[in-house]
């Protein structure tokens, strides 16, 4: 019998895949606790619908993290910290003080997990990558200046 995962199913297929499988194992388990329902042309429209509405958020998803690229790209953002001599700060800057003065000064909201690399340990200016989707990434400049 051809059916349509709803849900993924370890072995057997992955959730929006038609398989065919035997009679008994989809009318006892698999449609019967809702993991597949019989591939009838309803079913297939259906599925083929949902891949094109998910094709269009995935555009839409794309498009506004290249926009959102572009405008952490001209922007700064500054931190006051305690420095000692030479320039060197007392800890380090982290990425959740970038992501907490990012949203206080431009109201731009990212989550500090999609910083990459380790705190800032020094006074001046330095780029920070942000991954915003798998194929976006930006670069978003700190400006470390010492606190009076």
């Amino acid at each position: 019998m051809k059916v349509v995962f709803l849900k993924d199913v370890k072995g057997k297929g992955k959730k929006g895949e038609v398989k065919n499988v035997a009679d008994g194992y989809a009318q006892n388990f698999l449609i019967k606790n809702g993991y597949a329902v019989e591939a009838s042309k309803q079913a297939l429209s259906q599925l083929e619908g949902q891949k094109k509405l998910e094709e269009k958020n995935a555009a839409a998803e794309l498009q506004a993290a290249k926009d959102l690229k572009e405008k952490l790209e001209q922007l700064t953002v500054e931190i006051k910290a305690k420095s000692g001599e030479g320039g060197k700060l007392f800890g380090s800057v982290s990425t959740k003080q970038i992501a907490d003065a990012l949203q206080k000064a431009h109201g731009i909201k990212i989550d500090k997990r999609k910083m990459e690399g380790e705190g800032i340990r020094s006074l001046g200016y330095s780029n920070i990558p942000v991954k915003l989707h798998q194929e976006v990434k930006a670069t978003l400049k700190v400006h470390v200046t010492e606190e009076a």
